[in-house]
């Protein structure tokens, strides 16, 4: 399966990574504010995860690491 790692805690919940997933289910804000106070992006559903990378790449704060399973 392929692995979508998210360092909640620099996280500032622009919601890019939610907005260009192209499937829509994988990436949520978490119910929890993290100690910089934004609800960070969690990943799930890693099943439909088609490691595109595109939310890694629109991460302006580079928070997001994707990993394919080869």
């Amino acid at each position: 399966m392929n692995r979508v790692t998210i360092n909640e805690e620099i996280c500032k919940e622009c919601e890019y990574c939610i907005t260009f997933c192209p499937k829509k289910t994988i990436l949520k804000k978490k119910d929890t504010l993290n100690k910089k106070g934004y609800y960070a992006a969690v990943a799930e559903n890693l099943e439909d995860c088609i490691a595109c990378g595109i939310c890694a790449t629109v991460c302006p704060e580079a928070a997001i690491k994707v990993e394919k399973d080869v």
